[in-house]
């Protein structure tokens, strides 16, 4: 796959699955921008130094004016990749309003501005949108215990479709993966006796949004594809 010369926007690239997919895209050719928050965890980002790297320090992800003076700082956006999000566990009852909101704006409202922000700066020229669902956004039942969790990337999946198709005649493809649990090292972590080889590898979810970010994709839009390894 080519990304040579192509500047793609990645959030959530310095965690373990963005740092995958952001070194994919550097051995394909591609400019990466990639926001941060933390400048703690550039310490441990191994791509910061690249030269077809642009970090960019901004606000939260679900302040629009931080996403838009993101997007404005790209020249030429092909593909738009957010992997930025959040992860709670809570039965319903122990779940208040806050609660429930900052789940829906780490994961829906972030999601929302960054494709809003990415279809502004595509215009008619075409490009790619890959979001990040999640495997409780296609089996909702699956979700119990963690509800808000469920319904924010539910609705993340439903924005991909709906946006996937308002804007095919502009010839930008929208999509997203829905993985399972992933082998990372802070899930081996809370989850030491769990049959990590079955889990999702991050450099295999990589490939997957690769090719949906990619110019090879040509056809595929609106999908939520599966991601689940052997679990």
């Amino acid at each position: 796959m080519d990304f040579r010369d192509r500047h793609v926007v990645v959030t959530g690239g310095t965690g373990a699955l963005g740092v995958a997919v952001v070194g994919r895209l550097l051995d394909a050719g591609a400019i990466c921008h990639i926001p941060y928050r933390d400048e703690r965890k550039l310490d441990r980002f191994p791509h910061r130094a690249h030269e077809r790297v642009r970090l960019v320090a901004t606000g939260d992800l679900a302040d629009q004016s931080s996403v838009e003076r993101l997007f404005e700082g790209v020249d030429r956006l092909w593909a738009s990749i957010h992997i930025a999000g959040g992860f709670a566990m809570s039965p319903i009852a122990d779940t208040d309003k806050t609660a429930f909101m900052a789940m829906i704006n780490m994961n829906l409202t972030s999601c929302w501005l960054c494709c809003r922000a990415a279809v502004r700066a595509m215009g008619n020229g075409g490009g790619r949108i890959v979001n990040v669902a999640a495997r409780h956004a296609l089996e909702p039942r699956s979700g119990a215990g963690m509800a808000a969790y469920t319904a924010s990337k539910s609705a993340v999946a439903a924005l991909t479709q709906a946006l996937a198709q308002e804007v095919a005649g502009r010839g930008i493809l929208v999509n997203a993966v829905a993985p399972s649990i992933m082998d990372t090292p802070q899930n081996r972590q809370d989850m030491p006796k769990a049959d990590h080889d079955a889990w999702a590898k991050v450099d295999d979810v990589a490939a997957t949004i690769l090719f949906l970010a990619s110019p090879e994709n040509r056809v595929t839009r609106g999908g939520i594809v599966p991601v689940y390894g052997r679990s």
